[in-house]
């Protein structure tokens, strides 16, 4: 992300309490990741991957998709806002509020070049040490980096991606392709 700040316990307390100037906020172990507003292709990919698990989850029903701002908190000292990710639904009950977010299905970030370090380093780490499939996309390459909690290396996808929330759905299809023609700006 775009500056990491030298302090060196921040907590999700005191991110929660920074002001809201534009920029995203988080924290990962205790050190603070800064990030300015995205750019329009970064947006232009949320939307569309967001759009695409919507529609997929409306059928299956057996989660939900959000996109940032969202805090998502796994403990005191790691906050993050992952650009999309996916809630298991608990109960038959759908969240009512972000604390309630015990864990994630998916998480997905969409690379720029002020958080390319943190996303591939910082955040895969924590994702797959809480468990997490972790999808980082990459709009300049045109690939989507896939890491699931046991991986040393991504699989790295250009052509199409699946996502299944569990075994007994069909998968959710993305054909790469049309994907990355759909995204630039």
């Amino acid at each position: 992300m775009g500056m990491a700040n030298a302090s060196a316990a921040w907590t999700a307390v005191q991110v929660r309490a920074l002001p809201s100037d534009g920029n995203r906020y988080e924290v990962v172990d205790g050190e603070l990741l800064v990030t300015p507003s995205p750019a329009t292709p970064h947006q232009r990919a949320v939307g569309a991957l967001h759009l695409a698990f919507g529609n997929y989850l409306k059928v299956h029903g057996e989660a939900e998709v959000f996109l940032s701002p969202a805090d998502v908190e796994f403990d005191a000292r790691t906050l993050v806002q992952p650009d999309i990710f996916v809630v298991p639904i608990l109960e038959g009950r759908k969240l009512r509020a972000w604390v309630e977010i015990k864990s994630l299905l998916l998480a997905i970030e969409v690379l720029s070049p002020r958080t390319a370090r943190h996303d591939r380093l910082t955040k895969r780490r924590l994702y797959q040490r809480q468990g997490i499939e972790y999808w980082i996309v990459d709009l300049d390459a045109q690939i989507i980096e896939r890491w699931r909690p046991g991986d040393d290396r991504p699989d790295i996808l250009s052509s199409r991606i699946e996502w299944k929330g569990s075994d007994t759905v069909d998968p959710l299809v993305i054909d790469l392709e049309v994907f990355f023609e759909d995204v630039p700006g």
